[in-house]
């Protein structure tokens, strides 16, 4: 992922996204820059639109965060069919109780 912000950053400070670049602010900020994946990046980001990929990305963030609220209103249906199970099972248990002493 380093090597996705870095090219970000570069374009978004107005500079070429070029191998030498990304090696060099990888390096300024403590990673280990490996040339050949430098270079996979900048090959694969030829022809692409840096601004409009992350307007995309900005904007799919968001839809992405609203689905684990989905997902957590549906696991509270579950939970409340286990309290009344639970219910029923003291009941049982109890009765139970009951006839050791009856």
């Amino acid at each position: 992922m380093e090597y996705v912000y870095t090219a970000m950053l570069l374009h978004s400070a107005g500079t070429k996204v070029d191998a030498k670049s990304v090696e060099k602010v990888l390096k300024a900020a403590g990673v280990k820059a490996d040339k050949s994946r430098a270079e996979a990046l900048v090959a694969s980001l030829e022809g692409v639109d840096i601004e409009e990929a992350m307007a995309t990305a900005a904007v799919a963030a968001p839809a992405a965060g609203a689905a684990p609220a989905a997902a957590a209103s549906s696991e509270e249906a579950p939970a409340e069919e286990e309290e009344e199970e639970e219910e029923v099972s003291e009941e049982d248990a109890v009765s139970g109780l009951g006839a050791l002493f009856g």
